[in-house]
């Protein structure tokens, strides 16, 4: 089992501070859920965890397993184990998407066990048929003409056949319909078990109804107020965020 612990993390970006002491546990056989309004610095933490060059820490650590992932590159905590997906995934013209996932699978793998085609293939034939993906997709240039609810299928094809210790997944339910969330639902839980923990970002209960997590935090003003279980998230769905606001002295922006 392996352990992403954030302690203390403070981020800025332009001299703005965002985040402002940021501290959670995850292991790897856990998936923990943020909550929060627009604003809190939800996105920032995964941003900087992954290490984003625009987004500076300035106090605190993010360590995998004791290792100190600040003193890394992105691709190197990328091979080191973690994942993320983003809200808006890029276009990459002229790589396709099966090119992608066999690079990045191998540069986790010594240059003498590297995976065999075919056993790539197989894989990715599996992988392809639990998110219900059409085979042509693979060798479409990444991301390229795809629409939204592809794009987020997509990144979560890259996750199975990349399989992180950790992933982060930043509103990765956004913008998908009811078919393509339970599908994209489907692929988080396929993975779950003792080398696999996950830090999802929603605004949203209705994720949560299909990826069931351990634990629940909400965020405010940069920072973690309020910890607890899935029944958290219900809460907050019934009640929204103002009283947990008042109960931490914060004042919501209600624009």
């Amino acid at each position: 089992m392996s352990t992403l612990e954030i302690k203390n993390l403070h981020v800025e970006i332009e001299g703005k501070e965002i985040l402002k002491g940021v501290n959670l546990s995850i292991n790897s056989n856990e998936v923990h859920a943020i909550m929060g309004p627009n604003g809190t610095g939800k996105s920032t933490l995964s941003q900087a965890i992954m290490g984003h060059p625009d987004y500076t820490v300035t106090q605190g650590q993010v360590l995998l397993d004791g290792v100190d992932l600040l003193e890394m590159e992105v691709d190197e905590r990328a091979r080191a184990g973690l994942f993320m997906a983003v809200q808006y995934p890029s276009e990459i013209s002229g790589v396709t998407n099966a090119t992608l996932m066999r690079e990045a699978i191998n540069s986790r793998r010594e240059e003498d066990d590297q995976m065999p085609i075919f056993e790539f293939l197989d894989k990715l034939d599996e992988k392809m048929a639990l998110l219900d993906m059409s085979e042509e997709m693979v060798e479409r240039y990444v991301n390229e003409g795809f629409s939204g609810g592809e794009k987020k299928r997509n990144e979560i094809l890259q996750m199975l056949m990349i399989e992180p210790q950790f992933a982060l997944l930043d509103e990765i339910d956004s913008g998908l319909d009811i078919d393509a969330l339970q599908v994209v639902s489907k692929g988080i839980n396929s993975l779950r078990g003792e080398n696999f923990g996950a830090l999802i970002i929603t605004h949203y209960q209705r994720l949560l109804n299909y990826v069931h997590p351990d634990f629940v935090h909400i965020m405010m003003d940069g920072r973690v107020v309020k910890s607890g279980g899935p029944e958290l998230a219900l809460e907050l769905e019934a009640k929204g965020y103002k009283e947990i606001a008042q109960e931490n002295g914060i004042e919501l922006n209600e624009e």
